[in-house]
Order: structure tokens, then sequence, then C-alpha cells
């Protein structure tokens, strides 16, 4: 069922019309890349749900919980800036298969740690979280050599449409396979996934480079490239004020004001489904939309972050909350696929996928430092001031970027 909504979905955003191109439907290539994301998504977001109920059905305690999720963290961190220089230094499509094939292999020892060895599971809880963090660049960079320049905007979309269904679907597929399947069956089973991710998406188009040098000389040439696009820096910077804040001081406060001032965790169940509803919205809407200035136009859904935690600050019904929610979803796809589109266009095709790393390990890679400072901040300071301060950053960070030269087009052509 999933599935099918998933091909109908991208049937009706990839209609030709309004949008000058074919569908990349047509494309095999990208039906067996588009494919592979979708698999590799929904075990990310499987995983976490799964060991939640593994500590309901008491597989695993709370500190065991919190060890594998952070041990999960990890991984994915240490992997992005090293999978960025491999998937340059080698074919794409290769270190894809490499990241799908360690999250496979370390899907069932996982399982097997559950209940009997927390090192066990850390240790492959860390493994599955390198593989998706090494996934992250090679299948940006993949995306790049698979489709044509007109249609990587409708290709994002797409990838973007699969990433937001899953984080619907696989929260909810999973909890029902539970009430036939065990847990730890449940665990192993994603291995399934991360196999379609590793031995699914095609070749690239690129060779590998001719010449390598020194890994960290390899990366630093990566931080070069994006020194050399001053549109990047700013959307960056901007987006990754916007998660450390916004981001974080919503999903600190949220649960404790829907408890709180609405009496109901209904609260945080609706808005954080908004959330993802609105950004399957605003991934239709921007696979369709082609504005003038489509920097600015990026920054400015960035921007509507600031409306989560004014939601939170102000005494409004609960009916806001989630509307704000909603809109905020909308405004984080109208940024992304814009800002993915544009990094592929614009950044040498050599360096792409050590520069996406250089986008995913600030922008992401942040937000659990940001969650741990909100808190403590919060019993400082109280969530009103906190979420003032955020909702502030959130405006002012990709106003201040739409300053700087190159943000109107997310170019270097001014």
């Amino acid at each position: 069922m999933a599935a099918c909504a998933l091909k109908w979905l991208l049937q009706v955003i990839c209609k030709t019309g309004s949008v000058p191109t074919g569908s990349v439907l047509r494309d095999a290539a990208f039906v067996r890349l588009w494919t592979g994301t979708t698999a590799s998504g929904l075990a990310t977001w499987a995983l976490p749900f799964l060991f939640g109920l593994a500590v309901l059905d008491g597989e695993l305690g709370a500190t065991g919980l919190g060890l594998a999720l952070a041990a999960r963290t990890v991984g994915f961190l240490t992997a992005v800036p090293a999978a960025g220089v491999l998937a340059d230094r080698y074919p794409r499509r290769a270190v894809v298969a490499w990241s799908g094939s360690a999250a496979a292999v370390a899907s069932p020892i996982a399982a097997a740690g559950l209940g009997t060895s927390t090192l066990v599971l850390a240790a492959a809880a860390a493994v599955v979280g390198a593989g998706q963090g090494a996934c992250r660049p090679a299948f940006q960079a993949l995306t790049a050599e698979v489709v044509a320049p007109e249609q990587r905007q409708q290709a994002n979309a797409a990838i973007t449409i699969a990433v937001r269904v899953s984080v619907l679907v696989a929260p909810s597929a999973a909890a029902l396979l539970a009430l036939a399947v065990d847990v730890r069956t449940l665990v192993a089973g994603t291995a399934a996934l991360w196999l379609v991710a590793a031995v699914l998406p095609p070749r690239g188009a690129a060779d590998a480079p001719p010449t390598r040098g020194p890994f960290l000389r390899e990366f630093a040439d990566g931080l070069a490239e994006a020194r050399r696009h001053p549109w990047f820096l700013a959307g960056l910077a901007a987006l990754t004020a916007v998660i450390a804040t916004g981001y974080s001081a919503t999903s600190v406060a949220l649960p404790l004001i829907s408890r709180d001032r609405y009496g109901t965790e209904a609260v945080l169940a609706a808005a954080t489904t908004g959330y993802a509803v609105g950004a399957l919205a605003g991934a239709f809407l921007v696979a369709r939309l082609r504005p003038a200035a489509p920097g600015r136009a990026a920054l400015g859904g960035l921007a509507l972050y600031a409306l989560a935690p004014l939601s939170l600050l102000l005494p409004v019904p609960a009916a806001v909350v989630v509307a704000a929610y909603v809109v905020t979803g909308i405004g984080i796809e109208l940024f992304n696929v814009p800002w993915f589109t544009a990094t592929q266009r614009e950044v040498d095709p050599r360096l792409l996928a050590r520069v996406s790393s250089v986008d995913f390990l600030l922008s992401y890679g942040l937000a659990p430092l940001g969650l741990a400072l909100i808190a403590p901040a919060i019993a400082a300071f109280g969530a009103g001031p906190v979420l003032l301060a955020c909702a502030v950053v959130c405006l002012v960070a990709p106003a201040a970027a739409m300053l700087v030269p190159g943000t109107r087009t997310f170019s270097r052509s001014l």
C-alpha cells in the first residue's frame, strides 16, 4: 500500500505541464536510484521506533536505548565527512553499495544484541549509523550523475517526497508489523531494506578522479570549494542556525507545552504529523515552482521556521500550533529542494560529495549539540525567552543570508 501511494504521489508531481521537462519516472536509472533512497529512508526512520518498541517489550532498558541511539548518531557523524572524500575518490555507486551493505550486515547483529548485550547493540547501531551517514553525500552526488540538469529539481522533490512519506509510514508500519512479529525479527528485517539501497541504485555517469591525495588534504579541497561559493556559505550558515535553534527548541518545548498548556499529548502528535504533511506539500509545490529569484524564495521558506517557536510562545489555540507546524514543514522543503539542486548545479562535480558532506555535517550534525544546550537554557531562563530568541534567529539568519552576493539565484552569477 505504501509503495502504491508513493508511486501515485510521484506520478502527480512529475506530470508534464507547468514544468518544461519530461517526467523523471520515464528514466529507469532514476527510478532505481529513487527506490534505493526510499529503502534507506524507511530503514533509517524505522530503527529508532523499533528500539522504542523494544523498550516497551522489556527487551531494552532506557539506558540501553540512550546508548544505542547515541552510538548511531556518532556513527553517522563520523561517516559523513569520510564518505564525502570516498564518494569523490571512488565511484559514487560503489560507496552507496559499501554503505548499504555495512548497515545490512549490522542490522541482524543489533537485533541479536537486544536483551542480551548492550555493548553489541551499541556497536552494531554505530555501524548502521555509519552506513546511513555514508549514504547521504554519496546519494547526493550520484543524483547529479544520473539525472539531467533540467530535471534535478523535479528529481530532488521526488526524493524528498519519498523521505517524508517514509517519516509518516515507517513508524506506523513498524507498529502494525510488531503485532504479528517480534521486535528482534523486525530489527533484523531492516537489513532487507539496506540491501535494496545497496544493490538497486544504478551506476553514475562520471569516472573516478585520476589522482588521489591524503585524506585530510582531499577533505580540505572540499572546504575550499565550499568557500568558493559565497551563497553556499551563507545558506549553510542560515540552515545551521535555524536547525540548531528553531528545531532544537521546538523539539524540547513542544512535548512540555503540549502536556502543560493543553493537557494532552495529542497536540504533540498532531504538530509533528502536521510538520511531515506540510513538508510533503512543500515538495509538491517546489517540484513545479520556478521563481525568478529561487535563492531568496528558498531562504524565505526557511524563515517560516520562526512560526514554530512563536506558536509555542504565544497562548494560542492548539489548532494554531498545528497550523504553524504545517507551514513550517512547507517552508523547509521550499528551501531544501532548491538548495540541493543548486549545490548539484554549481559545485565542481569532482568535489560534490565532499561539499555535500560539509552541508550535512554542519546543518544536521550540529542538531544534537543544539538539543543538548536548549534544555539547560530553558531550565535557566524559562521557555518564553528561549523560544523568542530562537524565533528571532530563525528570521534574522535567512534574512542576513539574502544580503550575500549570489543568494538571489543560489549561484555565483550576480
